[in-house]
Formats: structure tokens, C-alpha cells, sequence
């Protein structure tokens, strides 16, 4: 049997959970690009990544699944292409506490169009159940408004359990995209 080996990408906005999520599931120390963030008016975290954070995960049938971050900030959206070049899928993740929340996802879904139009893409929204914070629903809502779909999950990025529960769904809605796929070609 051939191993195959996989890429999935995770976008979002600057604090949304992309290393957290990584290095939640990779099965080896993930690879991070971190630096002093400078831009402490957008956001208060110590640390950002600028180039790509990379994590994997061994799969039973001896592949790998290789799991890339791109940054979040949008004056490093030049490496999104890069990043997310050969990508199966993308599991996109925000902060619904960011008053900004819903229009900060819309730059990562005008560059990854064609992941979530093909439906290979999930969103995980974190921080959900805190006062004030945007709903899963609302998220659904403003895909919706966009002409897309993907299933929305309320998730906590630290929790290898949410990361493989987003991972899962994005597989199932793969097979069942190259299932159709398929039918399609067939005489």
C-alpha cells in the first residue's frame, strides 16, 4: 500500500488558535515562527507568527498528515499563497470575543475561495460561550451572506479532542467531495 502524505492549512486572524492548534495535535514538537509582536494595538498577545507554524501527524497507515499555519497578520498575507499551495483543506479559526471577528475572517476567505467553495474547509470558533462573543451560528450567518458553506464548530484549540473533531469533519466532507467526484466521472 502507498503512504500518502496529506496538507492541511489553518488560517485566521492573529489570536484566533492556529499555533495553540497545532501544537495541540502534532505528534511531533511543532515547528513555530514566532516573534515579538510590534503590533500590540491590534492585538495583546507577547508573541505572532511570521512566516508559517508546521506540526505533524502520523497516520496509522504510515503517511502523514502535515498540518501548516499561516500568520494572521494581514502585512504577511503575501505567504498565504505559499503556505497554502497543495493544500486537501483548511480549517479556518477565530477569537468570537473580537468585536472584529466576523469581518476578520473575510480576508482569509477571499484567499481561500476555492478550498471552501470545494468544500474542504471547517471553521472553528473559539471562545464562543464567553458574554458578548459571536455565535456559531453567527459565524454560519456570515459565511452564508458570502455564498458559502462549511460546517462551524464552537471549539477550544487547546483541546486535542476539538482539533481532531474539526480535523475529522474536514476528512469526511474530502471523501465525500472525491466520492462525488467520482460518481461524476464514471460512464
Amino acid at each position: 500500500m502507498m503512504q500518502r502524505d496529506y496538507k492541511i492549512v489553518f488560517l485566521g486572524p492573529m489570536g484566533a488558535g492556529k499555533t495553540t492548534a497545532i501544537s495541540a495535535i502534532s505528534t511531533r514538537p511543532p515547528v513555530a515562527t514566532e516573534v515579538r509582536n510590534t503590533d500590540l494595538a491590534a492585538h495583546g498577545k507577547a508573541s505572532t507568527t511570521v512566516a508559517l507554524d508546521y506540526g505533524e501527524v502520523a497516520l496509522d497507515d504510515g503517511g502523514m498528515l502535515r498540518l501548516y499555519g499561516v500568520p494572521g497578520q494581514s502585512r504577511f498575507a503575501f505567504m498565504w499563497p505559499m503556505v497554502g499551495k497543495g493544500a486537501l483543506g483548511a480549517v479556518l479559526l477565530m477569537d468570537a470575543t473580537r468585536a472584529d471577528g466576523l469581518t476578520g475572517l473575510d480576508p482569509f476567505l477571499d484567499s481561500f475561495d476555492a478550498l471552501f467553495r470545494a468544500g474542504r474547509a471547517v471553521v472553528g470558533v473559539g471562545r464562543s460561550n464567553e458574554p458578548g462573543a459571536h455565535s456559531v451560528d453567527d459565524v454560519s450567518g456570515h459565511l452564508a451572506e458570502r455564498g458559502l458553506f462549511a460546517p462551524v464548530f464552537s471549539v477550544d484549540v487547546r483541546q486535542r479532542a476539538d482539533v481532531h473533531l474539526l480535523l475529522d469533519v474536514l476528512f469526511v466532507q474530502i471523501e465525500a467531495q472525491a466520492d462525488a467526484e467520482r460518481t461524476e466521472v464514471a460512464p
